[in-house]
């Protein structure tokens, strides 16, 4: 402000100075100048001063640039007129978007509706784009909020009506980031309209460079659900988690619902198999997924009966693949994740080698007191025929374990060692506790 104030007062000074110089100049030319003009016009003669005639001329070329300013004046004022009016309607339209926004967030949607409204019919009426100001862009963000607020309103077809307006191709042109925005508002509303098919469209439309934006990605993850696309919807969760649009423990918990899903909705073993080779080494390593997904590859492989005994065998080597990750976590495991896992693996007792049997036997021996690994090794001598020693742990199992399913299968075990030794009074009292398990 300071040095405005010095510049005009220095431009003051130097018209000062110029105007002094020609009042001097005009007193030098004019003072002693006696020189006379002399007009002819016949048959008369006019003779005049020079001074007097320079003074005439000034004063004509002032009354002629004064006349001719006063005109062009006077040819401005309609367009002057017409650029306050489209001012004010400007101005008007502006607050109009101002109050619909104010009132979107204050939760007064009839009023948001009706200022929305109100912008809307004064952009109409400028007859010209104001400098300065995209009228594209006013129109599409007043249209946006009168969508928003039908939508509260639960007025679909108005927000349906301004919607298809503001993402007409042309307002886009001229607002691509405010575009962009209605597109992804329409997507959202296809989801709560529970309408996958409109939703996903919609992100088709959406450009490349805001389809990797975290809100995109977030809608793309609530399409895919909506959608039952489990496998697209945990590939978003990780990109998310990935950009740190969720926290740390939200991220794994959303991964290990969806990487569940997904293990539970393969149709067979190979398609299991697909699903499980997609998952990240982190999540090959979390129990809740490895159980689930080794107790899934058991229910299909029972249900696969054409593929044979080498089939089967194979399959649950695959199985006990899976587990080893967690194998070196079984010490950490709660009692409900180790009830899974003695059940996942007992099924793959018959095809399990040597290293698998000095894994069961080791945990025996670091938690010799533990009912899950004495049922399980029991039954590894059971199908070894190693009588005695099932029937030991077998035995001590049964006073432990609070399975039904787990010890309704140590009685039944028990009453077939009975009968290998010919005590027929044992076996029918194991079958008559197995048969009194709920």
């Amino acid at each position: 402000m300071r040095k405005r104030y010095q510049r005009g007062a220095m431009r003051g000074v130097f018209w000062l100075l110029a105007m002094a110089s020609m009042a001097v100049a005009l007193a030098l030319m004019m003072g002693d100048n006696d020189a006379t003009v002399t007009l002819f016009w016949f048959p008369y003669r006019f003779d005049a001063s020079f001074n007097l005639i320079l003074v005439l001329l000034l004063a004509s070329f002032a009354l002629l640039y004064l006349g001719l300013r006063g005109f062009a004046t006077l040819r401005e004022i309609p367009r002057r007129a017409r650029r306050w009016r489209d001012r004010q309607i400007e101005r008007a339209a502006v607050s109009g978007i101002l109050d619909a926004l104010a009132y979107q967030l204050a939760g007064r949607f009839v009023r948001a509706h009706t200022s929305a409204g109100e912008a809307l019919r004064h952009l109409d009426e400028l007859s010209e784009e104001p400098a300065g100001l995209n009228l594209g862009q006013m129109r599409l963000l007043a249209h946006l909020l009168a969508a928003e607020s039908a939508q509260s309103l639960q007025n679909r077809g108005a927000r349906d009506e301004h919607l298809g307006v503001a993402l007409q191709s042309s307002l886009a042109r001229h607002a691509p980031d405010a575009h962009e925005g209605a597109l992804l508002r329409a997507i959202r509303w296809a989801i709560e309209d529970r309408n996958p098919s409109l939703a996903r469209s919609r992100l088709q439309d959406v450009p490349q460079g805001a389809a990797r934006r975290i809100q995109a990605l977030r809608l793309r993850l609530r399409v895919a659900r909506l959608d039952g696309s489990v496998a697209e919807a945990l590939e978003v969760t990780r990109l998310l988690t990935k950009h740190r649009a969720f926290s740390p423990d939200a991220g794994k918990s959303l991964v290990r619902g969806l990487a569940l899903d997904a293990l539970r909705q393969a149709r067979d073993f190979n398609q299991l198999q697909n699903v499980w080779h997609k998952l990240t080494e982190s999540e090959k390593s979390m129990p809740e997924l490895v159980l689930a997904g080794a107790q899934r590859a058991h229910e299909l492989l029972a249900l696969e009966t054409d593929t044979g005994s080498e089939g089967q065998a194979d399959g649950a080597q695959k199985v006990l693949g899976w587990i080893e990750p967690i194998w070196p976590q079984v010490a950490n495991l709660d009692d409900e994740s180790l009830r899974r896992l003695v059940k996942v693996i007992e099924p793959a007792m018959a095809h399990v080698e040597g290293p698998w049997l000095s894994r069961i036997e080791q945990a025996l021996q670091d938690a010799p007191g533990n009912p899950y690994w004495q049922y399980l090794v029991g039954q590894a001598c059971l199908q070894r025929r190693l009588w005695g020693k099932a029937a030991l742990l077998l035995g001590q199992a049964s006073h432990g374990l609070r399975d039904p399913g787990l010890l309704r299968r140590t009685w039944r075990s028990l009453a077939r060692l009975a009968e290998e030794r010919g005590d027929h009074a044992a076996v029918v009292s194991a079958l008559q506790r197995a048969a009194s398990i709920d």
